[in-house]
């Protein structure tokens, strides 16, 4: 009896199926989730805007939503770091109220004058989601897994408009070095429908354009890379102030929600006395100004103080957007020292900044092409990897893994969060070796 051979074209099409049905479910509804949060945050940012006084209720709103959290929001105060634990070690199903917290947080944020970003709000919601769905349809850890993937590629690509960045950061943004190529089907489904859907129900993301990107020249190769070496290092530090900060205010203030209302004092206050609003919410105009015309050298290091402030204190939100306001400003500054067009500076320092802070070098010189167009693909990518390298082995997400080291120095396996206690114990070796990482809770 002969047995028949299949294919391997026709044997992939169940594959191809069920994860298009899968990730277009998935997208789905983390593109309405996704419309509905821009929806909201345009509103409270709009008025924030128009009622300034909402600014000295901060404190008042940081000691509710600090409260809040306390009492229901416990096993969910991990945000990111909760759903990168949960994607390599799974043990329990993300709960639904961390969606409905961190998108009650995020807008509370936003209304009364915070400053933060939006990323980290998608990609909870999308992970959120992605999960429950798992759950609902039973799927297997490592099937799991992968929809939850496919969630925080989703919730990045809706709330930027850039499926393709938001695909490739959901596979990035896991471990430094290494990607998961299982999973990339799903993540680039599962951002595409999620972006579109968002479109189609009327959110229009915010434009940004780099007017001259000269052509490369040895000038401009060395020029980006000391830019990126800069971008990377701003990254880093943005990483650091904010991890010690927040363990500082944990030291100082036991009771969590007092740490909100401590933190939204300063932010209100130190406005108040700058008399700017300019380093409060998300600051696009800021972004868009920095593309057009040179600005003050000084404005990447106010978003800094009031971002790191904001997010330390513990209130909600997330680093990228004003990232890529640090980023975008001091690009802009750079163009006083730097024989490129101050634009492109921006628009690289936009995207590179991110990439050292975040580990995601891939996702953001990509960003960059679908946000800025092609002909900036070569000095973004240099200036991506090189702030990727500079960062060193921190980041914003601190339940990040080591995949393959940047210098071949850290074991692998381990969380970026484990790497401090690692230096006081011993000295990084040579070869890349297998650790057992440290419990999760270990910060």
């Amino acid at each position: 009896m002969h047995r028949i051979t299949v294919p391997e074209q026709v044997a992939m099409l169940p594959f191809l199926g069920r994860w298009l049905a899968l990730s277009a479910l998935t997208g789905g509804l983390i593109g309405c989730a996704s419309a509905l949060f821009l929806w909201s945050l345009e509103w409270a940012t709009q008025q924030q805007t128009s009622h300034p006084f909402l600014l000295a209720l901060l404190p008042i709103a940081g000691l509710i939503v600090g409260w809040v959290y306390h009492r229901v929001g416990k096993e969910v105060e991990g945000g990111n770091n909760l759903l990168i634990d949960e994607i390599h070690d799974p043990k329990k199903l993300v709960p639904k109220r961390m969606a409905i917290l961190v998108f009650a947080g995020t807008i509370v944020t936003h209304l009364f004058g915070g400053s933060a970003g939006r990323e980290g709000t998608a990609v909870q919601m999308g992970g959120t989601i992605a999960d429950q769905l798992s759950h609902r349809f039973g799927l297997a850890k490592e099937d799991r897994r992968i929809l939850m993937m496919a969630g925080i590629s989703a919730g990045f690509a809706s709330v930027f408009g850039t499926p393709l960045a938001g695909a490739i950061f959901g596979l990035e943004v896991l471990a430094i070095g290494k990607l998961r190529y299982d999973a990339l089907l799903p993540c680039m489904l599962s951002a595409a429908i999620a972006d579109q859907v968002t479109l189609r129900l009327g959110i229009h993301h915010a434009l940004y354009a780099v007017p001259v990107v000269p052509s490369m020249s040895w000038q401009g190769v060395l020029s980006t890379i000391a830019a990126g070496i800069c971008f990377g290092v701003v990254g880093m530090l943005f990483a650091n102030a904010t991890h010690a900060l927040s363990a500082l205010f944990k030291r100082a203030i036991r009771y969590p929600p007092l740490r909100l209302f401590v933190g939204g004092a300063i932010v209100a206050a130190a406005a108040y006395a700058l008399g700017t609003r300019q380093y409060l919410g998300l600051g696009i105009p800021t972004i868009q100004a920095s593309l057009l015309q040179p600005l003050p050298v000084y404005d990447f290091a106010g978003k800094f103080a009031f971002t790191t402030m904001t997010l330390a204190s513990g209130f909600k939100g997330g680093e990228v957007t004003p990232l890529f306001y640090i980023g975008a400003t001091l690009g802009n500054a750079l163009g006083y020292l730097l024989p490129l067009p101050f634009p492109l500076l921006a628009g690289l320092g936009f995207v590179a900044v991110f990439a050292g802070a975040a580990n995601t070098p891939i996702a953001s010189t990509i960003m960059a092409i679908e946000l800025f167009g092609s002909q900036i693909g070569a000095y973004a990518g240099v200036a991506c990897v090189v702030a990727y390298l500079f960062s060193g082995h921190t980041g914003i997400y601190r339940a990040q893994r080591v995949g393959h080291a940047k210098h071949r120095h850290w074991p692998e396996g381990i969380r970026l969060a484990d790497i401090p206690a690692l230096r006081r114990t011993q000295r990084p070796t040579n070869a890349v070796s297998h650790a057992q990482p440290l419990p999760r809770d270990h910060q």
